[in-house]
């Protein structure tokens, strides 16, 4: 099971039978008093016959939980609040889902609360159907595959996805669009993940190829704007080629394997993946001829300006 890099915590499985009150450390704290779910909620049927991890402190207090069912759900996430924000989250979801690589099953779901859309989203989950009511918190069911690409077909799943690509970018990201794609890179979560991009220390190239650059500047595409507060990260490419301009698909692709393809560049429709380097660099390969024979959209700098 992962460790830290600095080696403060560790992640690991651990047996429900002899583990309950490890467990019971972190969820009861979290779930029962900070978060007002009932007890006899809390602990369930499922529990003796899930594969749970636990996250523990340099002295082996434990600090976090997760458990993997036999439905292929992930849940009762749990980090105690003096160790949020520094990873234990992400590393007992990468341990869950390395569980579930192991046992060959080609998905997982989960029940996230939507304060945790973001985190989910990052590790490359969609959303699914729409929100319920589930202890009295609102919560939406996420899913991701497994060793294969996960197919996009809501708006609500496209951000999401678009959200995790940028995250895991770590020099390049390329976008290849029509005219900046109305309801998805203008939607505030994808801004928000562009911008926090965009302001990493580390030099971010971001490049945007489109075919209709004045259809975007006319309906002043927020992205334009970010992007001029950050004109060192992000450049911007029409394509002037009429074989270029008559591609019908749109995509989103990193240098770390993730990657969002639409047959149809005005539908949300298409497959994503976050770990697979093949089809990422298939795209990078397909966007960089088009990007160097494509004019630059000085315009853009200019607008506003």
């Amino acid at each position: 099971m992962p460790e830290s890099p600095a080696d403060t915590f560790r992640v690991e499985r651990i047996d429900y039978a002899t583990g309950v009150d490890a467990l019971r450390a972190v969820r009861e704290p979290v779930f029962v008093q900070e978060q007002r779910v009932p007890l006899e909620l809390e602990w369930d049927d499922l529990d003796p016959l899930c594969v749970h991890v636990i996250a523990r402190d340099a002295a082996g207090a434990p600090i976090g939980t997760g458990r993997l069912t036999p439905e292929r759900r992930i849940g009762r996430m749990a980090v105690l609040p003096g160790w949020r924000g520094r990873g234990v989250g992400d590393a007992l979801l990468r341990a869950l889902l390395d569980e579930a690589e192991q046992a060959h099953w080609p998905e997982v779901t989960l029940h996230a609360q939507v304060s945790a859309l973001g985190f989910y989203a990052r590790h490359g989950f969609v959303p699914l159907g729409p929100r319920f009511m589930e202890a009295g918190i609102e919560h939406q069911t996420m899913r991701r595959r497994l060793g294969g690409a996960t197919e996009i077909d809501t708006r609500e799943a496209a951000i999401a996805v678009v959200c995790a690509i940028a995250s895991g970018t770590r020099r390049t990201l390329s976008i290849y669009s029509r005219a900046l794609d109305p309801g998805l890179f203008d939607a505030p979560e994808v801004l928000e993940a562009l911008r926090r991009l965009g302001t990493r220390r580390q030099r971010v190239d971001v490049r945007v190829l489109l075919q209709d650059a004045a259809a975007a500047q006319r309906a002043q595409a927020p992205l334009i704007g970010l992007a001029q507060r950050l004109p060192s990260v992000f450049a911007f490419r029409e394509v002037v080629d009429p074989a270029d301009r008559g591609y019908a698909p749109a995509y989103v692709a990193n240098d770390d394997g993730g990657w969002y393809f639409r047959t149809l560049g005005n539908r949300f429709d298409g497959e994503a993946a976050i770990e697979d380097g093949g089809r990422a660099r298939q795209l990078a390969e397909t966007f960089q001829p088009v990007w160097e024979r494509a004019r630059l959209v000085t315009e853009f700098r200019a607008l506003g300006l």
